[in-house]
């Protein structure tokens, strides 16, 4: 197992470090299951209890820490924790083990080509015409379809699916069972629907009747920019003419859905479970939280920020915080939620002053 020295791992992440600059670790770990040979992850004065009970030689700690009363040999400073965990983390992950080369059990079309340097697992199918760029790696069972193209140093891991056409850039990532370039969900009826009558009238209904689906095939595909990453289960579909696209540096959690013809703009944050349907456009640096819903054919200007569960049925201009059902601005969800904490003492002050109200009184009212 590789181990990195002390000196090294600050130098990597920009930090200060004190004592025996030497000592190496091989991991890191929570302060009370630290072993010696590994860097506890204490950076916030909470943690220092933690660090007694592991038995870390070393720990990365907040800024000013006494790490010579709290036992330790060797200690890093870091600022912003988390910061420092992306750094470390890059650092010491091993990343998938995959064999150098092309596996002979990879099924590739012989149009196909492949860049300097990329590694290739078994079961893996690769279609006609594609482009994967140098370095890529990608692990078994995955499968990309004809015409499409793997930016380098991109990583798809087990069972990632990458549909027809679909250009994708370079150091992409794909958690297991993600589905990129699958056809959109588009429907419609030779007469109109029941769904476009109430999207008229809201909610009113002239007669219910029988009604049959006719499929819209996707003819556009997914374009994704530079160091986008992808979760588990994740699907992204194919737009219906155009492209729907991914800007750089957009983060997807796991089981997130981007439907037909989306535009995602750059650095955006999709958490778990958001759902954006077909024909939005979500700004750059959004952040919707886990289980955010966005209605089609809608807006989500820049830097908006969505809590968990928000859901958005109209536009949302750039800069808006944004929570509830349906989404209003944060400030305003929290006083509707202290009105509605007071409704059942309303309720009940209104029965009392209606029974203490005569019969009389009820008549002139």
């Amino acid at each position: 197992m590789q181990s990195h020295s002390i000196r090294d791992i600050a130098t990597a992440l920009g930090a200060e470090a004190e004592g025996d600059l030497s000592l190496r670790v091989s991991g890191a770990a929570e302060p009370q299951a630290a072993k010696p040979d590994q860097l506890a992850l204490a950076m916030d004065p909470r943690y220092a209890d933690g660090l007694a009970k592991g038995g870390a030689k070393a720990a990365v700690v907040w800024p000013g820490a006494d790490w010579r009363a709290m036992g330790l040999e060797a200690a890093i400073f870091a600022p912003r924790g988390r910061l420092a965990m992306a750094g470390l983390t890059t650092m010491i992950d091993p990343g998938p083990e995959l064999p150098d080369g092309i596996h002979p059990m990879a099924v590739i079309d012989p149009s196909a080509e492949i860049g300097e340097g990329a590694r290739i697992a078994p079961f893996v199918v690769i279609g006609a015409g594609v482009k994967i760029g140098a370095r890529a790696r990608i692990a078994s069972h995955v499968s990309i379809a004809e015409g499409a193209q793997l930016g380098a140093d991109a990583l798809l891991l087990q069972g990632v699916r990458i549909g027809a056409r679909v250009k994708i850039g370079a150091r992409f990532i794909a958690q297991p069972g993600a589905v990129i370039g699958s056809d959109g969900f588009s429907f419609v009826t030779p007469e109109k629907s029941g769904v476009e009558e109430i999207r008229q009238t809201l909610g009113q209904r002239e007669a219910i009747r029988e009604q049959s689906w006719t499929r819209i095939h996707s003819l556009g595909a997914v374009l994704i920019g530079d160091d986008v990453e992808v979760g588990g289960n994740s699907c992204i579909d194919r737009g219906t003419i155009r492209d729907t696209v991914i800007g750089r540096g957009t983060k997807l959690d796991n089981l997130v859905h981007i439907g037909h013809n989306v535009q995602v703009g750059e650095d955006t944050l999709l958490c778990g479970q958001v759902g954006i349907a077909g024909s939005s456009k979500i700004g750059s640096r959004v952040v919707l939280a886990g289980q955010v819903g966005v209605n089609d054919n809608i807006f989500i200007g820049d830097d908006v920020i969505c809590g968990g569960g928000t859901k958005v049925f109209t536009n949302a201009p750039a800069g808006r915080v944004l929570l509830g059902y349906p989404a209003v601005k944060m400030e305003s969800h929290v006083e509707i939620q202290k009105y509605l904490r007071r409704l059942p003492r309303l309720a009940a002050r209104v029965a009392a002053l209606e029974k203490n109200a005569g019969p009389a009184d009820e008549t002139q009212a």
